[in-house]
C-alpha cells in the first residue's frame, strides 16, 4: 500500500518553475533516497507534502489525506508527517525534554508525565537519554540533530521527511547522525530523505530517486541507479559528490 502518492505535481515561484510534473509512490515500511542537486526541487517537494508549500496543480496524499485539497486538516496531516530539517529548529530557551514534549502535550493532550515517558523513549533510540535535562547550547550539532530526530518520533508520524539534515553539521559528527537513522531504518520506520550522502542511500535505502531540474530523472534500486546510472546528469552529479 502506498502511504505517500504525488500524481503529477507542479510548483514555481513566480515565474520560476520548481516542481514540473512530479510524480512518485512511497511505500508503508519504504525508506526513499531522494537525491540531486541544489535547486533540482528536492527541498520543496517535501515541504509540499508536509503542507508547508502548496503545489499549483497535481495531487498529493498521504495515508488517504489529500494534501492539495483547500480545506486539508493541517493540523491532521502533520500528526501524520514529521520533518526533520537541516537547521535542527530546536526552541533554545527549553530542555531537550520540553522540545521534545511540548507537541504531544499541545497537539495530542497527552498528559506531562506521559510525555516525559515518550521523551525518554525516543531519546533511547537516539542515544542521548542522559541528554534529557540539557539545552541545546550544551549539544554538539549531532545531538542537537539527534533531538530533532527524537522530537519528530515523539508525534508516532506514519512518516518521517529527512531534509538534509547532515549538511549543517561537521563532517566529524555525521556518522552519528547516520547511525542514528540506519537503527530507525531497522526498526520499520517510513522514511522520505533528501541526501547527499550517496554510501548512505546505496546500502540503506529501499529506492533511490534523482531529481534534476525540477523532473524524477532517474528512479530504482540504489545499488542499480547509483552504481550504473543511466544518465549523463546522474553520473555527472555522483562524480561531484564523491570527489
Amino acid at each position: 500500500m502506498s502511504l505517500i502518492r504525488i500524481e503529477d505535481a507542479w510548483k514555481s515561484f513566480g515565474d520560476i518553475a520548481v516542481l514540473k510534473g512530479v510524480s512518485l509512490t512511497v511505500k508503508e515500511g519504504e525508506i526513499v533516497a531522494v537525491l540531486g542537486r541544489s535547486g533540482s526541487g528536492k527541498s520543496t517537494l517535501l515541504r509540499c507534502i508536509n503542507g508547508l508549500e502548496k503545489i499549483d496543480s497535481g495531487n498529493i496524499w498521504v495515508d488517504e489525506t489529500l494534501v492539495s485539497a483547500p480545506d486539508v486538516d493541517i493540523r491532521g496531516l502533520r500528526e501524520k508527517v514529521g520533518i526533520v530539517f537541516q537547521s535542527y529548529n530546536l526552541f533554545p530557551h527549553l530542555s531537550v525534554e520540553r522540545n521534545i514534549t511540548l507537541a504531544p502535550m499541545v497537539v495530542k493532550h497527552i498528559k506531562r508525565e506521559d510525555a516525559h515517558e515518550i521523551a525518554l523513549d525516543v531519546l533511547r533510540r537516539v542515544g542521548l537519554e542522559v541528554k534529557i535535562d540539557a539545552y541545546p547550547d550544551q549539544l554538539s550539532g549531532g545531538e542537537q540533530q539527534r533531538v530533532a530526530i527524537a522530537r519528530s518520533l515523539a508525534m508516532s508520524p506514519k512518516v518521517i521527511l529527512f531534509d538534509e539534515i547532515t549538511s549543517a553539521i561537521d563532517p566529524e559528527l555525521t556518522g552519528e547522525v547516520l547511525r542514528t537513522l540506519e537503527e530507525l531504518a531497522g526498526q520499520g520506520w517510513t522514511m522520505l530523505l533528501v541526501t547527499h550522502e550517496i554510501g548512505f542511500a546505496r546500502n540503506i535505502a529501499h529506492r533511490a530517486i534523482f531529481m534534476h531540474e525540477g523532473k524524477v530523472w532517474e528512479e530504482g534500486a540504489p545499488k542499480q541507479v547509483l552504481i550504473e546510472p543511466e544518465t549523463e546528469q546522474l553520473r555527472n552529479f555522483i562524480k561531484s559528490v564523491l570527489v
